[in-house]
């Protein structure tokens, strides 16, 4: 291991120590959580350390994207953050990749059905329309099904407030250059606005949001004195929420959004193209009724997707549509104050077709469907004993009958420390692409994961220090793979363990001045192409000068890099499989918001890369330098 990695990551714990509290992990232990039991439950109840970014944390963050917010968590690494906006992105947690990742959206699982791994794609997302995120890491295919195989990113909607009308409108513009060729002219632009109200027993909200972005060539040139076009990227996103309360036991909500996102991208890495672009537009609809009665609560969490996709690359038209049906229906009973148990049913359905000049797939052949039934116990005893316990059998119409099943012990004392260990195990199956497309193979086996793991968390000086830690051991069997000579996806043989050590330190000098960090090491047993940095390390500072003003200063390091990549050397030009390590690489962001008018008006500015420093986040593609933000919102 790196020496000088090691000294590094041991004085970041140590700084952290001797500071200040954290902006996004929780501030106190008995913080309400839901994604370990689908119900709100005390945190030190919880046998997890679930990370939540509140309200709060996001406006410390203002002017990042979702991934930028997310990847400064512990545990949760996203390549393409740190690239132009519109670059692909790489979501990796404990080892794993995208696929092995689920993301819910109002406790909705969101995917694309066309897409390689069946993942939802966070460009999709504006921050703007975010009220909060959870983050729980680890096999969580009990409560989720397939595809929550190291973690769960459960992310929260804004919602109607109190008042009968409502709402805000925002503008923020900024630069987009690379390091060391500045060019500070505004290119990036991103505006919108929302309505919200609740009057006798109908609630409503409503936005719509834009962005536009240019700047930056997606592809980095080799040479430094050639120049590239700068890629575009545009976005349209519109949401509508309609509640409707009929009793205090009874609610309904609806939903419905369109997304569209267009997207320029070059050749693939050190090349230009002036022709590429894709085109996403996503229409997605739900509807999730509840019912409170005397002992538990009914829920029903339903959503339908659409994805049409036009990608004009290599000089041919590729086109793709999905469509994804979920439906989650569970029941929370509490048999005591001190036990519950939560049973459910959840229907998944995937469909997918494209079209090329070389090749379709019809949706009468790429599709398949998965119920589940479940069950998860709860126990909270009186004495600080916790106890979580719950199995999922899956139904699959291509794979047959599958069993997953999690055991999560805790203990809590005087709610000041926590221990902590689990065993959970996850199902993923291959998606629509990796069987039936040109790549595929219709033979491919899912994979099978499990991942055991033992923390501690821990409060003191009145809760104004808390620090946890876990360390964890992930194995995957039948991983699916791609040959990178051959071309087709494949089942790795054998098992590929990733073990590591995530925590995190928050500690509060007053209400005015606090501070967080954490440090992830993260090993796999095997070379993995997936950019999973060794050691990865976040700080944050907050500081709330006044009333009105405030300032936000954050720290990340990533360490070296393992990638392997194909080139077709002349004159045969066979392929040729290479590996790099790419370097590790610091930066410093930096924020600063003021409230004009205290409730009704705020503005913030932001710094990124505030030392304007030159790396590789991934091979051949380009990163940002020091760049600039201004926003204002109006709340009226």
């Amino acid at each position: 291991m790196n020496k000088k990695i090691i000294r590094f990551s041991a004085i970041a714990l140590l700084f952290a120590m001797n500071t200040y509290a954290q902006d996004q992990e929780p501030k106190q232990l008995d913080e309400v959580v839901v994604s370990d039991s689908k119900f709100a439950l005390p945190k030190e109840k919880s046998g997890k350390v679930i990370v939540k970014i509140t309200a709060e944390d996001l406006k410390k963050k203002a002017g990042q994207s979702v991934a930028s917010i997310l990847s400064t968590v512990a545990g949760v690494e996203i390549n393409g953050n740190q690239s132009r906006n519109g670059k692909d992105l790489g979501l990796y947690i404990r080892g794993g990749r995208n696929h092995q990742v689920l993301i819910l959206i109002d406790g909705v699982p969101v995917t694309d059905a066309s897409g390689i791994s069946l993942s939802y794609d966070l460009r999709l997302l504006p921050v703007e329309q975010i009220e909060s995120i959870e983050i729980m890491k680890g096999a969580s295919s009990t409560l989720y099904g397939s595809g929550a195989a190291t973690g769960v990113i459960n992310i929260t909607l804004k919602k109607a407030g109190k008042k009968a009308i409502a709402g805000n409108a925002y503008m923020n513009i900024g630069t987009q250059t690379v390091a060391k060729k500045a060019n500070y002219n505004v290119q990036d632009y991103n505006q919108g606005f929302a309505v919200n109200g609740s009057f006798e027993k109908i609630n409503y909200f409503a936005s719509l949001n834009s962005t536009e972005t240019t700047g930056i060539s997606e592809a980095k040139p080799l040479n430094s004195n050639t120049k590239f076009e700068n890629d575009a990227f545009s976005r349209v996103n519109s949401l509508v929420k309609i509640g409707f309360t009929p009793t205090k036991k009874l609610s309904f909500d609806f939903f419905a959004n369109y997304d569209r996102m267009k997207n320029k991208f070059d050749a693939g890495s050190f090349a230009d193209d002036l022709k590429n672009f894709s085109l996403s537009e996503q229409f997605r609809v739900g509807f999730s009724p509840k019912y409170k009665y005397n002992k538990g609560e009914f829920v029903i969490n339903s959503g339908a997707n659409v994805i049409n996709r036009d990608i004009f690359s290599y000089g041919s038209l590729f086109q793709a549509k999905s469509r994804s049906v979920n439906v989650d229906a569970f029941n929370k009973y509490e048999i005591s104050s001190q036990l519950f148990i939560v049973t459910g049913t959840q229907f998944q359905f995937h469909e997918m077709s494209n079209m090329s000049q070389y090749d379709a797939i019809t949706n009468e052949v790429a599709k398949f469907n998965m119920i589940d039934p479940y069950a998860t116990v709860v126990y909270n005893s009186n004495f600080g004993f916790n106890l979580n316990l719950g199995g999922r059998y899956n139904i699959h119409s291509k794979y047959g009958n599958n069993f997953v099943y999690n055991i999560n012990p805790s203990y809590t004392f005087s709610k000041n420390l926590k221990v902590l260990a689990s065993y959970s195990t996850a199902f993923i199956t291959p998606s629509l692409y990796q069987l039936y497309s040109p790549y595929g193979d219709l033979n491919l086996s899912p994979e099978k994961d499990a991942t055991a793991e033992v923390g501690f968390e821990v409060s003191a000086l009145n809760k104004k220090l808390v620090l946890n830690a876990v360390a964890f051991q992930r194995e995957e069997e039948d991983a699916i793979g791609f040959d990178l000579m051959t071309y087709k996806y494949f089942n790795v043989n054998g098992k590929n363990k990733a073990k590591g050590l995530e925590t995190m330190i928050s500690y509060a000098f007053n209400d005015k001045v606090k501070f967080n960090a954490n440090y992830t090491f993260t090993e796999l047993e095997r070379q993995s192409r997936i950019l999973n940095p060794k050691h990865k390390v976040n700080a944050a500072a907050d500081v709330q000068a006044t009333p009105r003003l405030a300032f936000n200063l954050a720290y990340q390091f990533v360490s070296n890099r393992y990638l392997e990549y194909t080139t077709y050397p002349a004159p045969t030009y066979d392929p040729v499989l290479n590996s790099e390590i790419l370097k590790d690489y610091q930066i410093v962001n930096t924020n600063v918001r003021y409230d004009l008018i205290k409730n009704r008006l705020n503005i913030f500015g932001a710094v990124d890369n505030v030392f304007d420093k030159d790396f590789v986040e991934s091979r051949g593609y380009s990163t940002r330098g020091r760049n600039f933000k201004l926003g204002l919102n109006l709340l009226f």
